[in-house]
């Protein structure tokens, strides 16, 4: 198979993944709801490990892809068009990005580093869109960030390093 049909196979099948996740943690796992609103994103582990094997161009592409489809889908709380780049297009495309961040054996920093930019864009997107204080964005959405992020930093190394996905 052509290489780039290949990528593209893969980027959709990410993509594919991705939304199924989601769609299962927000529909049939309840406790991964947090109680003032979010949840745990364990769709996001599609997107990590989508980087780690594709690179940050196609997996910036598959996160994007992956938020046009979540459109669909649903549920999503949009307010506006820069409320939509902020909690969903740089949000979810900014996972893309991991594998350009080092490894330290099972640590993997591109993970900890995308799920800060996302806190951080969902942080500014609550008080630009949504007219919260910084301290109440803040701590609306640290829960389940922090949550987010370290079931990432758990699963993502160990995906990887069973599939051997790291590029060369």
């Amino acid at each position: 198979m052509n290489s780039k049909v290949r990528d593209l196979v893969f980027m959709a099948l990410y993509a594919a993944l991705f939304a199924v996740l989601d769609i299962i943690s927000n529909e049939f796992i309840p406790f991964l709801q947090m109680p003032q609103g979010g949840s745990i994103g364990i769709s996001t582990i599609v997107l990590l490990v989508a980087s780690y094997h594709l690179g940050w161009k196609k997996a910036v592409v598959a996160g994007l892809v992956s938020v046009l489809i979540q459109f669909v889908t649903g549920p999503m709380y949009i307010a506006n068009l820069l409320g939509f780049f902020f909690d969903y297009l740089f949000a979810f495309s900014i996972y893309g990005i991991a594998c350009l961040f080092p490894n330290y054996g099972y640590f993997y920093t591109g993970v900890l580093a995308t799920n800060f930019l996302r806190f951080l864009s969902h942080t500014i997107g609550g008080v630009l869109v949504w007219e919260t204080a910084l301290w109440g964005s803040i701590t609306y959405n640290a829960p389940y960030m922090i949550a987010t992020c370290i079931i990432d930093l758990i699963v993502v190394p160990i995906i990887v390093s069973r599939l051997h996905l790291i590029r060369k």
